[in-house]
């Protein structure tokens, strides 16, 4: 069954909304786990206007379950990764002043740094995932650095889902398939919601993992944390 990774980021933006330490990253990580969350995600970044370094350092101590860090591998957060060894390490080109995510890797041209960056990651037994479209030549490539796993970018997706195009899984679905041919296993994330999830999930052969943050926890305003989390693990069961 695929895992539901929740990402806590936005928890970390209520906080530093005020400054002090309510809601409490690490509490509410560990009860996201106690309702029956399969991981917890984090994406630093360099600014740290959410998810603080320390805050990664502090959830290490108590994940019990998959523990996934996400971000643009500068030499901070290598550093970081390397000493806290989570999980897995899911790599993403975000620029330093990015408000989310925005694109996968163009693996092609960064061949070399990726491989160098993911045999560092991996000689410490870290689990490694590229952030990367629905391009097959750059699954293709990606398949060369020695990434275990690829995480499809999944924006253009949803925005095409909401209007009612079911054909936009196509590429999404033809991508896990090549991704599994190459021996890549297949995550996934980006405006997953419990609106889309489902219809996505059914048709991603091979989909080890969703790592769902902003509408999850949007949702969580009017349903509720624990009944989110397992209204999500209910439609990935389909």
């Amino acid at each position: 069954m695929t895992k539901l990774s929740v990402n806590v980021n936005k928890i970390a933006t209520l906080r530093n909304s005020r400054g002090g330490d309510y809601p409490n990253v690490v509490k509410v990580s560990s009860d996201i786990e106690s309702f029956g969350a399969e991981g917890i995600t984090i994406h630093p970044r360099p600014d740290e206007r959410h998810i603080r370094y320390q805050d990664a350092y502090d959830l290490k101590k108590i994940v019990t379950t998959e523990f996934n860090i996400e971000g643009n591998p500068i030499p901070k957060f290598m550093d970081m990764v390397l000493t806290i060894k989570p999980t897995q390490v899911t790599l993403v080109p975000d620029a330093i002043d990015a408000v989310t995510s925005n694109a996968g890797w163009d693996t092609i041209k960064h061949q070399s740094f990726l491989k160098e960056v993911i045999s560092e990651f991996k000689s410490k037994g870290i689990r490694t995932s590229i952030f990367i479209d629905t391009n097959a030549k750059l699954i293709e490539a990606a398949a060369t650095t020695g990434a275990d796993r690829i995480e499809l970018y999944t924006e253009d997706f949803a925005t095409e889902y909401a209007k009612g195009n079911t054909q936009i899984i196509k590429p999404y679905t033809e991508s896990a398939i090549l991704a599994h041919k190459l021996g890549l296993g297949v995550n996934a994330g980006h405006d997953l919601s419990l609106d889309n999830i489902q219809f996505f999930a059914q048709n991603i052969p091979n989909l080890l993992e969703v790592s769902i943050g902003h509408a999850l926890i949007a949702e969580s305003l009017y349903l509720g944390l624990e009944n989110v989390i397992n209204m999500y693990k209910h439609k990935l069961k389909g």
